[in-house]
């Protein structure tokens, strides 16, 4: 009788990898408790998710739980996972999966810096460390929406098509990758730079890179098949690295706005400027 075993041993591998990452997780102090989840893709009509209501650093392989594209248990059931159920955020995970072919796992933690920041209004989305600039990109904070609902669900939609990593408002970290481990580490510099953020803040100081700096970072982002679409009109407008114009289209430009600027006013000088490069990139906001 032959045995296709191929598909199981990915799929133990997984498992394991899921128990570890947990562990690291709650080794870290990124969940407490029961909090947390973990998914990765298995094909495309299944994910293997984390149940509901384990601790993280607690689990075992045969407790993880198979899902189809519609959140329903499928595939074995063992002894350890006859009564579990899949995670609450599910459907937070596999609206990731839907929106971005690219993703084979997701990590979701409620890291405490980054929810702290996220509570004072303080944003992420900022050219502060070249690492995070290279492998997660800007951060950006979701609207407040009810934990394990389908306002959740939506609030990440938009969001995770052009991130790798996003702030949940008052929740936590949604971050993805091409495997688990990449999921996680993301997962780790997002709280990397919350507690410098935290450190900044108390010193009254910090700047960001320059644009040429971040520039350069950006290029190796896009040199690592990292970069993700539309993402060059954020940093435009959030670190001032913006395409340059073709010498026709300054002068126009500088003739049709030369009323609005006074004279030595450099702050208006970029603003203006600024929101005539936004035009141009066709971003309204």
């Amino acid at each position: 009788m032959y045995i296709d075993c191929s598909e199981w041993n990915r799929e133990y591998a997984l498992r394991e990898e899921m128990v570890r990452i947990g562990r690291l997780m709650y080794e870290r102090g990124y969940v407490v408790a029961n909090d947390g989840n973990l998914s990765a893709r298995l094909d495309e009509s299944h994910v293997l998710c984390t149940p509901s209501g384990l601790c993280k650093g607690m689990m075992s392989p045969d407790q993880m739980i198979v899902v189809d594209m519609e959140g329903r248990k499928v595939g074995q059931v063992t002894a350890a996972n006859r009564n579990l159920v899949p995670t609450s955020e599910v459907f937070m995970h596999l609206e990731a999966y839907r929106q971005r072919p690219d993703v084979q796992a997701v990590v979701h933690a409620h890291p405490p810096t980054t929810v702290a920041l996220s509570i004072a209004g303080i944003s992420l989305a900022n050219c502060m460390l070249p690492e995070v600039i290279v492998n997660v990109g800007l951060v950006p904070t979701t609207q407040y929406a009810t934990p394990a609902s389908l306002e959740n669900v939506s609030a990440i939609r938009e969001l995770i098509i052009g991130h790798d990593g996003i702030v949940l408002q008052r929740h936590g970290v949604l971050t993805v990758g091409r495997c688990l481990l990449e999921a996680y580490m993301r997962l780790e510099a997002i709280e990397q730079i919350a507690k410098i953020t935290v450190i900044l803040e108390q010193l009254g100081r910090g700047e960001p890179l320059p644009p040429a700096q971040v520039e350069k970072l950006l290029e190796q982002r896009r040199k690592m098949g990292l970069a993700r679409p539309g993402e060059e009109v954020e940093f435009c407008r959030i670190c001032g690295v913006c395409p340059a114009q073709n010498p026709s289209t300054e002068l126009s430009w500088t003739r049709e706005h030369s009323s609005e600027i006074d004279a030595g006013d450099h702050a208006e000088l970029i603003r203006v400027v600024t929101q005539a490069v936004l035009r141009e990139l066709g971003y309204s906001g």
